[in-house]
């Protein structure tokens, strides 16, 4: 029985330091700096605070003492940030690079109900309807800007291990480069209509054997040409480029599966909607190419942030308890230090908040190490990922100021909930009991 209830305290415990922990990350920054300023106010102009700011210099003065045991909190604590920052610098370096893919500018068609390219099929009787139609500008000839495209998945060999991975190749239409303006040759040329030549990204030479200008690549046992190589900087750097036609007729396509276009003026959208809704010979959807880029990112991005956020909890709770155990053996080594205080007139509220400002010190110290890690080694860092057209997509870790504040929150947290335990101890500690002890 006793067993029972010992575990049941001990879950109790677990599950409220848990609690607590998940509570304090959530808060928003403006309460955060309220507390803060609530603390600072309270710790200058109250008897108690200054007291508790008095008691808290002594330990901190102690610190160099007890580096080992004060280095297992901040070690512990930099670990959890660290790992939780490059966990969620992942999700947040692909969501931008798909964000940064489209704009509000130009808008992609595809079949009702598809969600990408992939499962997309666009007839080619249909394409006439689509330049017809309201809200899509037209160029200095007079023609509409649109961009019949085709997506295909090739197979490809990486430079990292020499395995297959998957890479897109798109066949675009001949104002497919007109409607991305931010895509620019930085070596060779542009490839010719009708001819089996390539086009590609700057990430995808770097991700795939055999991409450098000037040399041939089988593809559906065809010879293409690499003939010049492009920067976007969003997801279009993962890909190759040929000319859609060629495309079509290599892969036995008889049809698309999008069309991108560039949009009359600010009610472009909204007219181009419409009149697309009115024709019932056009059972299509569009969205502007912005949206449907950020749609992409959305799933892989919060299975990213959730684990992110479960391995973070599983590594704080641990850290909790070790500074828990580290603060426990803290407070029992200055028993007699703590015993003096309160004999000489120290409340049980200042030895509280003294214990954990000393726990929230190290903390943050745990936090800043740990962010740092995390921006110098991550920061930057190149990876690729599977798409939503099932091919590999290049992008960067992306460690924001937001990602190592929430990691500074994390930090926090830990050291708050860790420290208030021990500081409650050390409150409650008996002064004749500590002094004979001690």
């Amino acid at each position: 029985m006793n067993r029972i209830k010992s575990g049941l305290t001990r879950l109790g415990v677990l599950l409220t330091l848990t609690a607590a922990l998940a509570a304090w990350v959530f808060l928003p920054w403006y309460a955060i700096l309220a507390l803060t300023v609530a603390l600072a106010l309270w710790l200058a102009f109250t008897r108690p605070g200054r007291l508790a700011l008095a008691a808290a210099e002594i330990g901190i003065a102690s610190l160099p003492q007890r580096w080992g045991a004060s280095a297992v909190i901040v070690v512990g604590i930099a670990g959890v940030v660290g790992v939780l920052v490059a966990m969620l610098a992942m999700g947040e370096g692909f969501r931008s690079t798909l964000t940064s893919t489209g704009n509000e500018q130009t808008a992609i068609i595809l079949r009702g109900g598809s969600q990408s390219e992939t499962n997309s099929v666009i007839t080619r009787d249909q394409v006439p309807l689509i330049t017809g139609l309201a809200g899509i500008a037209r160029g200095a000839d007079g023609q509409p800007l649109v961009s019949p495209e085709l997506s295909q998945v090739v197979n490809m060999v990486t430079k990292a291990d020499g395995t297959d991975a998957n890479a897109q190749m798109r066949g675009v239409g001949p104002n497919g480069w007109e409607l991305r303006p931010q895509i620019r040759i930085v070596e060779g040329r542009k490839f010719n209509p009708g001819m089996r030549e390539l086009v590609v990204g700057q990430g995808a030479k770097r991700q795939y054997v055999g991409l450098d200008v000037g040399k041939q690549v089988d593809l559906a046992n065809q010879l293409w040409t690499i003939v010049g190589t492009f920067a976007s900087g969003d997801s279009h750097d993962s890909e190759l480029w040929a000319d859609a036609e060629t495309v079509g007729n290599t892969y036995r396509r008889t049809a698309y599966q999008s069309v991108t276009a560039k949009l009359a003026g600010r009610d472009g959208f909204t007219q181009l909607k419409a009149a697309m809704a009115a024709d019932p010979r056009l059972k299509l959807d569009v969205e502007t190419t912005r949206h449907y880029y950020s749609k992409q990112s959305e799933n892989l991005t919060r299975f990213i942030k959730i684990l992110g956020i479960v391995i973070g909890v599983i590594m704080g709770v641990g850290a909790v308890f070790g500074a828990l155990n580290t603060m426990y053996a803290a407070v029992a080594g200055r028993a007699r230090e703590i015993a003096t205080m309160r004999a000489i007139g120290f409340r049980g509220l200042p030895v509280v908040v003294a214990v954990m400002l000393e726990t929230m010190l190290l903390a943050l110290l745990g936090g800043l190490i740990g962010g740092a890690i995390a921006w110098l080694v991550f920061n930057g860092y190149t990876v690729s990922t599977l798409g939503s057209n099932f091919s590999q997509v290049m992008f960067q870790f992306k460690v924001s100021p937001e990602l190592l504040w929430n990691g500074l929150k994390w930090a926090l947290g830990i050291g708050l909930v860790g420290g208030l335990f021990p500081a409650l101890r050390a409150a409650r500690l008996p002064v004749t009991e500590a002094l004979r002890a001690a």
